[in-house]
């Protein structure tokens, strides 16, 4: 077995997942107040409006689209009498569109950064390499999905997700990663880049997306219009 493969998809994964969790929990712990995406909206708002939606809601369907080809087995489409054929054409319309949708939603903030001027004073060192890697890995995942049309395609889920799902297992197959194509190399080695950096850049906000916010019991009140009858509540 080649040693470099094996560094490459049998070592770095675990290297990168150790380095993710530790540099999450050390961020927590010692720059608390710093879980933030550090928000540019009073600079500017009018492309802020533009891009921040398509950027995070196309990425939520790229995320799931990776989690249901990455983790769902052949066999269970399968049993569920999904053929595959419908399952590639699913997964290239969706997933398709919301790489370009996310793609369009980050040129658009990088354009705003680069340029409105308190937005770019705004910026932090960690910007320089995370938006590069951001449209790298972007650009690789839709290479490697445009690479689905051709005549005799690789299919991923008899490689790339076999490998991924045996990192769990902590017992990796390299050789079926070593053998994909190597647009699926690059993706996969550009999205551990990314996660590496994690901790260390805005994108650590992700993690504090304020979900128990939405069970949060209301708090009524009483607004002091005219009469004074206006009712209202909010969360607390």
């Amino acid at each position: 077995m080649n040693p470099l493969h094996t560094a490459l998809w049998g070592v770095l994964p675990y290297l990168v997942t150790t380095l993710l969790v530790a540099g999450t929990a050390w961020r927590y712990r010692y720059d608390r107040f710093g879980f933030t995406s550090r928000s540019s909206q009073l600079h500017e708002s009018t492309l802020l409006r533009i891009g921040s939606p398509l950027f995070h809601y196309g990425l939520l369907f790229v995320v799931a689209g990776h989690v249901t080809g990455l983790l769902v087995p052949e066999t269970f489409t399968e049993r569920v009498h999904v053929h595959e054929w419908l399952y590639h054409a699913n997964a290239l319309a969706v997933g398709g569109v919301a790489g370009l949708v996310t793609t369009a939603g980050l040129a658009v903030l990088i354009y705003r950064r680069l340029r409105v001027p308190a937005v770019r004073a705004a910026s932090l060192r960690s910007d320089r390499l995370v938006h590069p890697l951001l449209v790298a890995t972007l650009v690789a995942g839709l290479a490697a999905t445009a690479t689905t049309t051709s005549e005799h395609p690789y299919d991923y889920r008899q490689g790339v997700s076999v490998w991924f799902r045996s990192l769990f297992t902590f017992s990796p197959d390299v050789p079926v990663m070593a053998h994909a194509p190597l647009v699926y190399q690059l993706h996969a080695l550009l999205g551990m880049a990314l996660f590496a950096l994690w901790p260390f850049s805005r994108l650590v906000h992700a993690f504090t997306a304020p979900v128990g916010h939405l069970f949060r019991p209301y708090v009524v009140y009483r607004s002091r219009g005219a009469r004074g009858q206006g009712v209202g509540r909010v969360r607390r």
